[in-house]
């Protein structure tokens, strides 16, 4: 699974301000990588339905335990519930004990910019 397509749930409005966030993991083990991976669908299929998102990709280097998320969202608070609610909160508390590292950031940008291209995620996440 080298990079999920970038998934649309719902359609921005144009020329909107959205909410992007982006993430990069890396697990202790390829055990936390494995861990990580098989968790994958549940969220990606809640993250498919959820409120407010905008769109979202996974990009997975599992063979070097490393995992990295973009998404944007119509808001701080449309990410935040589903953060906390669906597989996500549970999956992520049973994952944190994997993590070696984990980073986050999230920025404004415009509806008419996503996707959001990877070398400026990461560039972000550096």
């Amino acid at each position: 699974m080298p990079t999920l397509p970038w998934t649309v749930p719902n359609t921005p409005p144009p020329h909107t301000e959205v909410h992007v966030f982006a993430s990069r993991f890396e697990t202790r083990t390829l055990w936390g990588a494995l861990r990580f991976f098989f968790k994958t669908p549940g969220v990606w299929r809640q993250v498919s339905r959820a409120p407010g998102a905008y769109g979202a990709t996974l990009k997975a280097q599992p063979l070097r335990r490393t995992f990295w998320t973009l998404s944007a969202w119509e808001s701080p608070k449309a990410l935040g519930a589903f953060a906390r609610s669906g597989p996500h909160g549970p999956t992520a508390r049973s994952l944190s004990r994997q993590m070696r590292d984990a980073k986050f950031v999230s920025w404004t940008a415009r509806s008419d910019d996503l996707p959001v291209d990877w070398p400026e995620v990461i560039r972000r996440l550096s």
